[in-house]
């Protein structure tokens, strides 16, 4: 065990992937649509509706009804994410250096098939990663609830911003039919999820409640962040959206997960004032390759730094404040629509 956890999202910092929306937009006819809408659903619900009980990430129960409409199952859950998995580039270094460096773990919101598949090909031990355990194959309908559901579905396809539609659908229709005792047992990792997850990796590998780094880059992760933060972790929003900018200290925006390699190793060696101390010269230093050399960068995340950033376009790391928000959020958001498509860069 080492004295500090390296704790991150999968689907942002380490893949490219939104697993759930992409099921759907495989399965589902204009199920691509049918998540997005959702998908805003859940975040009305969570920032601005603030529902007692109800979780960032709540999309991954609302979505299946219209998984057992169309008859989904685990194994083709299991077949569809080991065979789209996308990783970040560098992912692969990221989670090899990490292995070796601190106590590392895997917090999503993805449903456990798509984690799983993505442990065997990150080669990551998948008993160290947290997740939103579903089994599809006991979710059941009969046929007048399916006849509902897909009217509900029509429904809602037709009234994208009909949120009081919604409101009857999930929390008064839905919860009329069987399926709803299965799906409301269902734990979905987001939100407060995944400050529940940091509060057993903490307790799990005994460190101090400071000892750890958490890196996320959606309104999941807006709970995790803030504990991390508020307890004197390191707190990074990767090429985030809104929700993590707000919340985070530390902001990278970069096509590679090389860039968080480097904040790691230096984290895993040295304080979160060190971490701090290396952004700032990192921001105004004229010879990035010296300053690497003065904090003692590991030399295979420096090598790796300068073979993928050639170009000296370094990537931007730096802390979060109320003058350089506006622009680190326009550049984060430019960059996780450019890696990994609009569609999923605009979910929340």
């Amino acid at each position: 065990m080492f004295e500090k956890s390296f704790i991150t999202d999968c689907e942002g910092p380490l893949t490219l992937n939104d697993n759930a929306f992409e099921l759907c937009a495989h399965f589902i006819e204009d199920g691509d649509e049918l998540f997005k809408i959702l998908s805003l659903y859940d975040d009305y619900l969570v920032d601005v509706v603030k529902k007692e009980g109800y979780k960032a990430g709540n999309t991954l129960k609302l979505i299946l009804p219209f998984f057992v409409l169309e008859n989904l199952k685990n194994d083709d859950l299991i077949d569809f994410s080991k065979n789209n998995i996308y990783a970040v580039s560098d992912s692969k270094f990221l989670l090899k250096y990490l292995n070796e460096a601190m106590n590392t773990y895997i917090v999503s919101t993805s449903y456990g098939q798509y984690i799983e598949a993505l442990s065997n090909y990150m080669e990551f031990p998948f008993e160290n990663t947290f997740y939103t355990d579903v089994d599809v194959d006991v979710l059941y309908l009969d046929d007048e609830e399916l006849s509902k559901i897909s009217d509900y579905k029509n429904q809602i396809l037709n009234n994208p911003n009909n949120y009081e539609l919604f409101d009857e659908i999930f929390f008064g229709e839905i919860p009329k039919m069987g399926i709803y005792e299965k799906i409301k047992k269902i734990d979905v990792v987001g939100g407060l999820g995944k400050k529940l997850a940091i509060d057993t990796v903490i307790d799990r590998d005994k460190i101090d409640i400071n000892n750890i780094l958490y890196i996320g880059d959606s309104i999941t992760d807006v709970e995790a962040l803030q504990f991390a933060r508020e307890n004197g972790g390191i707190s990074i929003s990767f090429n985030g959206n809104e929700y993590p900018l707000k919340v985070a200290q530390i902001a990278i925006v970069s096509p590679s997960a090389v860039t968080t390699s480097l904040i790691a190793d230096i984290y895993a060696n040295n304080d979160k004032n060190k971490v701090l101390e290396f952004i700032d010269e990192y921001n105004s230093s004229k010879d990035i390759e010296e300053l690497f050399d003065e904090f003692n960068v590991n030399q295979d995340i420096k090598n790796k730094f300068f073979e993928v950033f050639t170009d000296k376009e370094y990537p931007i790391i730096k802390e979060i404040n109320e003058d350089n928000y506006n622009e680190i959020l326009k550049e984060s958001v430019d960059m996780r629509n450019n890696i990994r498509g609009e569609d999923i860069g605009g979910l929340g």
